[in-house]
Order: structure tokens, then C-alpha cells, then sequence
């Protein structure tokens, strides 16, 4: 299925697409420097697509995962800074199509007899702790499918910790290094998709999940255009604020949803002992952030 032109986000853009980026765009509209907020735009994925990934995985894929590729089979999202009339490319946000959403190769790694493959990298010594859970294995333990390239600098995976066959319910979503070290991300897609929008896909962001966090080049980058996570007022706006009312759980749904209107409730009369009224338009903003945005 192609890839529909590519659609610059800001006042006019389709409204399934502001929903799909949880308004992150008009943020990052509001950064200085930033430029050329594009998505790609994809068409939503077909039932049968969905049916035979999985007959041909042998895996079942969780609740949220299908309706994300219900509502677009894919995800890539850029953005660009302008520094002395150059534009250079920053923000990527990307999650494979269904068609790319493949196993992790574990033939061997040169065309050589008894080559090494994946599995004979594995090291058991990694091992669950109190606070981290069992990792991965490249072996038929695990079965393990590539999320997001992050643009060369590691994996994000979508991982069934029982092997095959793959159970929604034993699926987590984990990253995997350059080095081929195993860090826990999430145990849900969509709470991994929060987090790869929520920190706008500056370089390198998942290595802030791993024990030896970012490289000083990304360092900068995030100090310049700091995470909403990093953002602790953003998340403590009023409640109308258009962070508040995203919810990520509910994101993934058909846009073609019929909108049932409120029954109001009786109108009760005016007591003419107590003081005037004030209008709701008087009601006081918090003190937040500039990047508030309302409906």
C-alpha cells in the first residue's frame, strides 16, 4: 500500500493526524528554531493484512497494537531546526508498517560454516533483578520483532517472552543497543508510544532508558529542545489543557467515530438573593507554560 504525500503539520492539518501526534506538534511549532513539522501520511492497514501477520508469525498481536495499524499502518513523523540559514534535520518518530514489522534475523551473521548467529552472542549472565525483568533471548525463547530502527542507533522491538506461539499478554516492548544489550522499556505499545512522542524523536532518546544514557551530542540537543517528560509544568496545566485531555489509550481508534451529544441537564432558576453570576469566560488560565494550547 503506498504512502500518501507527505502532510505539514500546523493550522488546517486533518484532524486524525493532530490526534495521532497528541497535539506535540503544536509544541514544537512553538520552539524556536523549529521547522518543517512534517507526518507521512499512511492509510490505515486492512483486517486481512493484520490475520495473516499473524498466521504467519505464529504470534498474537496486542489489542492496541492492532488498532494503531487500524488507524495508520505505520508512523513516521520529522522535524528540522534552522541554525544560520541551514536547515538540519532532528526530530524522527518512527514505527515499521505491518508488512515491515519483521522477526529478527537469526540466520548466521557470514555466509561461513558453523558461522556464529545471534544466539550464540546471547549472555545468560544478564539475568531478571528486583527491578529489571528477564531479558530477551535471541533464541527460541523470545521472539522478537523490529519496531523502530531508531535511525541506526539501536532497535526498539516488540518482544513475546514465551516464544512461539506468541501471546498478546506475553508481549513487552524493549530496546536494543548497538552493542547488543537488552534495556526494558515499557510493558504496553502504547504506553512506548507516549514515550517516543512525548520526547518529539530528538537522537538518541532511548539511551536516557539505559544505564548509560545519552551521548553529549544528544545531550545538547535535549537541553535545547527539552521532552514533554522533562517538562514537569506542561503536565501540571489546567484541566482543560489539551495534555490533560489526551488520553493515549483511546488514541488508537477508527476516525470515522459518531460523537453522541450530551443531554443537558434542567435549568434551574436564578436565586435572587445571591450575588450575580460570573460567566465562564471569566474563569482564570493557570500560570503554566506558554505552550498551553486549547481547543
Amino acid at each position: 500500500m503506498e504512502d500518501l504525500p507527505p502532510q505539514l503539520l500546523g493550522s488546517g492539518s486533518k484532524p486524525h493526524l493532530e490526534k495521532l501526534t497528541l497535539g506535540v506538534t503544536r509544541i514544537l511549532e512553538s520552539s524556536p528554531g523549529v521547522t518543517e513539522v512534517t507526518i507521512l501520511e499512511k492509510a490505515p492497514a486492512e483486517r486481512h493484512m493484520i490475520s495473516s501477520w499473524e498466521q504467519k508469525n505464529n504470534c498474537i498481536l496486542p489489542e492496541d497494537v492492532k488498532n494503531f495499524y487500524l488507524m495508520t499502518n505505520g508512523f513516521h513523523m520529522t522535524w528540522s531546526v534552522k541554525l544560520d540559514e541551514h536547515i538540519i534535520p532532528l526530530g524522527s518518530m518512527a514505527i515499521n508498517g505491518i508488512s515491515k514489522l519483521t522477526q529478527l534475523n537469526q540466520s548466521s551473521m557470514y555466509s561461513l560454516p558453523n558461522a556464529p548467529t545471534l544466539a550464540d552472542l546471547d549472555d545468560d549472565t544478564q539475568e531478571a533483578s528486583e527491578n529489571q525483568p528477564e531479558k530477551p533471548h535471541f533464541d527460541s525463547r523470545s521472539v522478537i520483532f523490529e519496531l523502530d530502527p531508531c535511525s541506526g542507533h539501536g532497535k526498539v522491538c516488540l518482544v513475546y517472552k514465551r516464544g512461539k506461539p506468541g501471546l498478546a499478554q506475553d508481549s513487552e516492548i524493549w530496546f536494543l543497543d548497538r552493542a547488543l544489550y537488552w534495556h526494558f522499556l515499557t510493558d504496553t505499545f502504547t504506553a512506548y508510544y507516549r514515550l517516543l512522542v512525548t520526547h518529539l524523536g530528538l537522537p538518541q532518546w532511548q539511551y536516557a532508558f539505559t544505564s548509560y544514557g545519552v551521548s553529549p551530542q544528544a545531550k545538547q540537543w535535549f537541553n535545547m529542545y527539552k521532552p514533554i517528560t522533562y517538562n514537569t509544568n506542561l503536565l501540571m496545566e489546567e484541566a482543560d489543557s489539551f495534555v490533560n485531555k489526551l488520553d493515549p489509550s483511546k488514541v488508537f481508534k477508527s476516525k470515522n467515530k459518531t460523537l453522541v451529544p450530551k443531554k443537558k441537564g434542567p435549568v434551574q432558576p436564578a436565586n435572587s438573593q445571591k450575588g450575580p453570576s460570573v460567566p465562564p469566560s471569566t474563569s482564570k488560565s493557570s500560570s503554566g507554560s506558554g505552550n498551553t494550547v486549547r481547543k
